[in-house]
């Protein structure tokens, strides 16, 4: 049950990276309760179809690609806008992780990683620069972590991407400031969801304790996250941008 009101979003067009799952999928079903139109992307195209199925309301659109090069993206966004209309918003949550120690980091696990997490969000902020791909007044919301903020064994490369990430929201935010479109990346801790479990599943149960402690309030639920997200994409953080807010549970004050 969304806390924000069902027409907060009312008349307005979000593209949504990442909604097969996870963080994506649940800021794609919290925008549709709240009365926005989601253009759904994901490279799952069965579980894309079962996050539109899960969405309020039925003028949804699922849009499956493959998020890897910066080119591609750009015309892709561009081409969305031209499909359907300069967008009011749009939330990059698509991503990916790497856990390895630097040592054993090779080119290909780079690319790998740089392709949807830097890569893409790169297209989309190319594209986003483009007259009529994002309405004046517009916001767009980058998913970042603490990663990229504090040290942790077998992260250097996803750290560096994460920190490349919020750098570029804070010039980007800059750049499309003139048309008051606001740029942000939310930078989250641990929340539970598939990449979650992938990234844990090697540990042992002292060791997952271990880290949920040093969360004060406990891991966070991609609700926690989505709301975030809700309050970036409307007229609410109208004067919000440039910033790379934190939704950690207390993480990063240990």
């Amino acid at each position: 049950m969304s806390i924000f009101a069902p027409d907060a979003l009312k008349g307005k067009v979000f593209l949504v990276t990442g909604s097969s799952s996870g963080l994506g999928k649940a800021a794609a079903i919290l925008i549709a309760e709240c009365g926005g139109k989601v253009l759904a992307s994901g490279r799952n195209i069965s579980r894309l179809a079962a996050c539109i199925e899960a969405m309020a309301g039925t003028n949804h659109v699922a849009l499956p690609f493959e998020l890897s090069n910066a080119d591609e993206v750009a015309d892709w966004v561009k081409s969305i806008a031209e499909k359907y209309g300069s967008l009011s918003g749009i939330f990059h949550s698509a991503g990916s992780e790497l856990i390895l120690p630097a040592k054993m980091i090779k080119q290909s696990n780079l690319e790998k990683l740089l392709d949807s997490s830097f890569f893409a969000a790169f297209g989309i902020a190319r594209a986003s620069s483009s007259k009529g791909v994002i309405t004046d007044g517009g916001s767009i919301v980058f998913m970042s972590s603490v990663a990229g903020y504090r040290g942790q064994l077998g992260l250097s490369a996803y750290s560096a991407v994460k920190s490349g990430v919020d750098a570029m929201v804070r010039s980007l935010s800059c750049e499309l400031s003139p048309r008051k479109i606001r740029v942000n990346s939310i930078v989250a801790g641990a929340v539970e969801t598939e990449m979650h479990a992938r990234l844990v599943v090697a540990s042992s149960t002292e060791a997952i304790s271990e880290y949920e402690r040093k969360h004060l309030l406990g891991f966070g639920q991609p609700t926690d996250v989505a709301n975030a997200v809700l309050f970036l994409l409307s007229d609410a953080s109208r004067w919000v941008t440039g910033s790379n807010l934190v939704i950690d549970g207390g993480y990063m004050v240990r």
